[in-house]
């Protein structure tokens, strides 16, 4: 069993639907969780020991943070799980769309690890970073500007991996399909015909539970992944792995 041994791991979006999954399967592996979000989120879920509350896009805030954290003990991990999109396509994508995306769900992870890299290093057990991405960064379904923005955090990944492996510290990315979290379920409850029309895509048939991209990320921030880093663990319900519509479209 996974085991963090009271080591301390750092999630951000912590109130959200993978978030709460995180933090949930964290703490039920003996992980101390100290969890991150926005101002007026609940930050008050079982199993969480700290709490900070500051807004990611806010430089100040996240060094502050950052220092508030190098004065303790060095955490195991940090989960960057913390993003947003909007559905829209390309033509659509204005100037302060695309500064926000990018801001959001790859320049906010990507200067939270820079400001915690120095407490991280040369800890006797290691430590890792792992950042929630998409199925977007591989393939397009939609929101361009979202698609870049997180396969800009899958090479900054693959950057900490290759410059920082000689300071103990791994970096990977587990790579999300469709999620069934509250967005989903509000989508359903008024568009129920949905659920089926895009379960036909995936393999497996449906969406993926917030509970299972938390146990992958869970899996790659523990001891359990010591000698995995640089790569992307998808968590998708089999999309990226073929084109299901393709084969029943020639089938037969």
């Amino acid at each position: 069993m996974i085991d963090f041994g009271g080591r301390s791991v750092v999630v951000t979006g912590a109130a959200g639907g993978v978030g709460s999954a995180l933090v949930a399967a964290l703490s039920a592996c003996g992980a101390r969780v100290i969890a991150c979000d926005r101002e007026g989120t609940d930050l008050t879920g079982a199993g969480i020991e700290e709490t900070h509350h500051f807004d990611l896009l806010d430089d100040d805030a996240v060094a502050a943070f950052a220092k508030r954290i190098g004065e303790g003990a060095a955490p195991a991990a940090v989960i960057s799980n913390a993003g947003w999109t909007r559905a829209e396509t390309l033509a659509d994508v204005s100037t302060a769309a695309l500064d926000h995306e990018m801001d959001l769900n790859f320049r906010s992870a990507a200067l939270l690890s820079q400001a915690l890299l120095p407490v991280m290093r040369n800890q006797p057990l290691g430590a890792a970073f792992v950042f929630i991405s998409s199925v977007n960064a591989q393939a397009h379904f939609g929101n361009p500007a979202y698609a870049a923005a997180k396969a800009a955090l899958n090479a900054w990944m693959r950057a900490i991996a290759t410059e920082e492996g000689r300071n103990g510290i791994r970096a990977n990315a587990v790579i999300p399909g469709s999620i069934r979290t509250g967005a989903w379920e509000h989508r359903l409850a008024h568009k129920p015909e949905i659920l089926a029309a895009v379960g036909k895509l995936y393999p497996l048939g449906r969406l993926v539970e917030p509970v299972e991209v938390a146990r992958a990320a869970v899996f790659l921030a523990s001891p359990f992944a010591s000698g995995i880093t640089g790569t992307t663990l998808n968590v998708d319900a089999g999309l990226m792995a073929s084109n299901l519509p393709f084969l029943d479209q020639i089938g037969d």
